[in-house]
């Protein structure tokens, strides 16, 4: 079945809803320059209103130790999504220190960029394949541009990994169809405005997601 992760989520509205629709994962932002970032304690609260049900996900991009401690202090995080330049070895140390499984974003802009998964590979659990930020840009990720889907056609990936970067209610059924891809994230492409998750948009991209599992 078609696993799918809501990120950037900051209301009980939005958490409610992502556990009624039986979402897989959702995502907490903890990056302060993000349009989408919490607090720790704000998380933790969110947590203790929200139904329970999908597996929550911390995203930190280059966090060190101590942030780490004060947000686990603060958030019962199931897996900590890396969404930075941390590298196979960083990776291999929060893991170990923090008990939990680890989520490696990988940018994604041609063919080569698959190269660095292999070294990856053996010391995370997940990958998160991401549209290649844009030289300069001030946030990680996809910036709501997709990359070419085809390059992951027929494309064996080490680890469990999902789909993310531009996608949207409109076209995650195509993502999913081009690319094969096991699981799907999404954030801005489910919102009303910068940082403000939409209930109707969550809703039709869970429906559009899952529609693949019927065809």
């Amino acid at each position: 079945m078609m696993e799918i992760k809501i990120c950037g989520l900051s209301t009980v509205e939005s958490l409610a809803l992502c556990a009624e629709l039986a979402v897989d994962h959702v995502g907490f932002v903890f990056f302060p320059p993000s349009p989408r970032a919490v607090t720790p304690e704000q998380a933790g609260a969110l947590c203790a209103a929200a139904p329970a049900g999908p597996r929550r996900v911390g995203l930190f991009v280059d966090a060190d130790d101590a942030l780490l401690d004060a947000t686990l202090a603060a958030a019962p995080l199931d897996m900590l999504q890396l969404h930075g330049t941390e590298s196979p070895e960083r990776c291999a140390a929060i893991r170990a220190r923090f008990g939990l499984p680890v989520m490696k974003a990988i940018g994604i802009g041609t063919a080569e960029d698959f190269a660095q998964l292999d070294a990856y590979a053996p010391v995370v659990d997940r990958f998160l394949l991401d549209a290649k930020p844009a030289p300069g840009a001030a946030l990680p990720g996809g910036n709501a541009h997709p990359f070419e889907w085809a390059l992951l056609a027929g494309r064996a990936i080490p680890r469990p990994w999902l789909l993310a970067g531009g996608l949207t209610p409109a076209n995650v059924s195509k993502a999913i169809q081009v690319s094969g891809a096991p699981g799907v994230d999404v954030s801005s492409g489910v919102e009303e405005s910068r940082g403000v998750k939409s209930l109707s948009r969550i809703r039709e991209f869970v429906t559009a997601a899952r529609q693949t599992d019927e065809s």
